[in-house]
This record gives C-alpha cells, structure tokens and sequence, in this order.
C-alpha cells in the first residue's frame, strides 16, 4: 500500500474503507464477512475506515470488529456528526458520545461535519457553538483533525473551505464529476491551501464500472494495457496531488484484492497522454446516453434567478444513466436543501443563459423537463419542508 500525508504529516492509505456498504446477510450487515474483509484491508495495508452516525449499524459493527482484533492502534476512524439532526446545542454532545460508544473508542482520528450542501448550515452550527465545542475537543485529544463532506456547488464548497481552518475534508469526485459539485476548481483550491481532500463516490456507485454504455465498454477492452474499467477511474484520481485517499464500499473480497493492488502501484503524474484521450473518449460515450448534453461548463451561470442549472441537468441525466432514485437522490443533497431556492422550477425564460452555452443546449424547455421528472409533488412537499429544517429551522 501506498500512502499520502494529512495536513500533520500523518500517513494515510491511498485507499480508504468505506464503510456504508457492509456486505449484508438477511437484510442485515454480514458481520462475519465484513471483519474477514476488514482484516484483510489492514493486511494489505489499509488504515482508513468512513462511517457515519447514519449508517444503518456500520459504526457498532466496526467498532465491535475493531475492538475483538485490537486494531484501533493500527487504524484511523473517521465517522460524521449529523448536523441535519441537529436541534439544540446539547445535541452536538449527544450524537458524539453515542458515536464513541458505538466505536468503543475514546477518540475519532476523523471527524466531519456530515453533508454541508450551504455555506448556512456552517453557519447554524457556528451559532450553537460548534468552534468552542471543536476547540475543546482537540485540545483533550478526543479529535484529532476535523472536516466536513461536501455535496452542493464549486462555488457553496469554496465559500465552506475558507469559512474555518479545516483539517480536511470529503467530496465526490470522479472523471463524470470533474467540473460539478467541489470540482477539481475545488481540489486544487483545497490543495493549494494544504487542506487534504478524501474523495467518495470515485466510481459513481458503480456506475463507472456496471452501467457502462456498450461503446465505452468496447473501448475500455481494447485498453493496451488491460486496465479494468474501476482501475482506469482510481488511477485517473490518484493521478492527481490533491487526492489525499480515495473511498470505495468494498463489500466483496475480490473488489478489495483489486482495489488494493492499484493503490499499492499508482503514483502522482502517471498518466499519459493517451490514457487522458482513453477517458475522455469514455466520457463522451456516457455523454451520449443522456437527454441533456450539459458537460457541467458552467458558462450558463450565473442564473439571473439562481437556478444552478448544471446540477439540475447532472440530476436529471443521472435518471436515465442510472436511475429515477439515483438522480432525485443527488438531487435532493446537492439542491433541495440549500438555504435558498436553487430549483429548476425558479426559470422564467429570460435567456441569458442560452445565449452563453457552448453546446447550444435548449436550456429554457430543458430545466421544465428537468424539473418535472426531478420533482414530482410529493418530493417537492417534503424537500422545502427539509430545507427549512436543515437551514432555517433551528435557531
């Protein structure tokens, strides 16, 4: 294994362990097979873990492991406080402390404000004392570095970064998503101010390997050098300096034995001219599958009425690349739950924006079918009904 620095100079594994997607038995985590492949993981060299409070019994079931095979020495735990739950500031207490039970730790090496999508959670938080409460926390050694996982616009993540000095931080990022949600405007910013970024989602939930179009397909098999589709994703991100450990949900030992090879070979600046053709190539295959052919540009901001147009289309392709769940999914973290109404449906056919796009896109009749199929009514009631819980409902 290979390994990269944390803003302290603490070694991290260029592969990190996610922990949301335990192998399941029954309709229950596999709790037999998850620690033969944990153990595993830490044999070969692994020693990041990601869990969250919210995880449906991921953070017992490591801790339990953890603590049987007395690992907690030889790995980092990084779980998140859920700060959309958040009503009162005795609440922040009470999510930590049930967290360092369910670990069976005294301490977190990880801590992340969990899914920030506005710069106004941050700021909800702050007001019920989150900095003094950080503060004590590292002082007493109970949190080591503190962070926060981002899902919202390049612009949201860069207004969060320089909102506090962060440790570090997590956001989704892949080929599909260079230049949406953080971005790599965002790594690189996040790189050049020494703050280390953990990525997720680094094969679109399997989507960069399972749902391939046909056409890509081809192209990955006639690769000269016999790369799989998930190992041309992760070396594309480890090809970069700003990508500190790249997160992936194995829950099968074959997934972990690959996953672990190419984190043992990869290094920075690897790639060649031809793989980047390779992956564009690949890119524009996906491209071809979906309804709107928005590459995330951006040259259609900024909306006179704050409709973040590229997400609403990334949503709305992601219907149909993947599935209706998967797009209303990403739709409602990355939009619905901002403090201000960033909706498709806020179009009033001015325009401008049509008059910027590159790639002559209909935007106007676009964002109705976009909003149509991304809100139908009922989640509609229950995302503004979510938006004034999450940013205005808890002073």
């Amino acid at each position: 294994m290979k390994y990269r620095t944390d803003k302290h100079g603490d070694e991290i594994s260029n592969l990190g362990f996610g922990c949301m997607r335990f192998p399941q038995k029954g309709g229950a985590i596999d709790v037999e097979e998850t620690e033969r492949q944990l153990l595993r993981a830490v044999e070969l060299g692994v020693n990041y873990f990601d869990t969250a409070y919210i995880y449906s019994g991921s953070e017992t079931v490591l801790g339990e492991i953890v603590e049987k095979n007395n690992l907690r020495s030889q790995i980092k735990i990084a779980t998140k406080l859920p700060q959309y739950l958040i009503l009162k500031k005795e609440g922040i207490n009470f999510y930590f402390d049930r967290q360092l039970k369910r670990l069976r730790t005294d301490y977190i090496d990880y801590y992340l404000m969990h899914m920030l999508t506005d710069l106004a959670a941050w700021e909800k938080l702050c007001d019920l004392g989150i900095k003094q409460w950080i503060d004590d926390k590292k002082s007493r050694g109970v949190i080591k570095n503190i962070g926060f996982s981002f899902h919202g616009d390049t612009e949201t993540f860069l207004e969060i970064l320089e909102a506090y000095d962060w440790d570090f931080c997590q956001i989704q990022y892949n080929y599909l998503d260079e230049h949406s949600q953080a971005g790599r405007r965002g790594l690189e910013r996040a790189y050049e101010k020494g703050i280390p970024v953990i990525i997720m989602e680094p094969l679109r939930g399997g989507r960069l390997v399972n749902l391939l179009p046909e056409t890509a397909k081809e192209l990955i098999r006639n690769d000269i050098k016999g790369r799989t589709p998930a190992e041309i994703s992760l070396r594309w991100l480890w090809n970069q300096p700003g990508v500190t450990c790249v997160l992936s949900g194995m829950n099968s030992m074959e997934m972990l034995e690959e996953n672990c090879r190419i984190a043992s070979e990869v290094s920075v600046g690897e790639f060649t001219s031809e793989d980047f053709k390779l992956v564009a190539a690949i890119g524009e295959e996906i491209q071809k599958t979906v309804p709107v052919p928005c590459t995330g540009c951006s040259y259609c901001m900024p909306c006179p009425r704050g409709v973040d147009i590229p997400a609403a289309f990334r949503c709305y392709n992601r219907m149909y690349t993947e599935s209706k769940k998967a797009g209303r999914k990403e739709y409602y973290q990355t939009v619905s739950l901002r403090k201000e109404d960033h909706s498709p449906g806020q179009c009033v056919g001015c325009g401008k924006c049509e008059s910027h796009c590159p790639q002559h896109i209909s935007i106007i009749e676009e964002l109705k079918k976009a909003n149509k199929a991304l809100q139908p009514p009922y989640l509609k009631a229950v995302s503004g009904v979510a938006r004034l819980f999450v940013t205005g409902g808890r002073r």
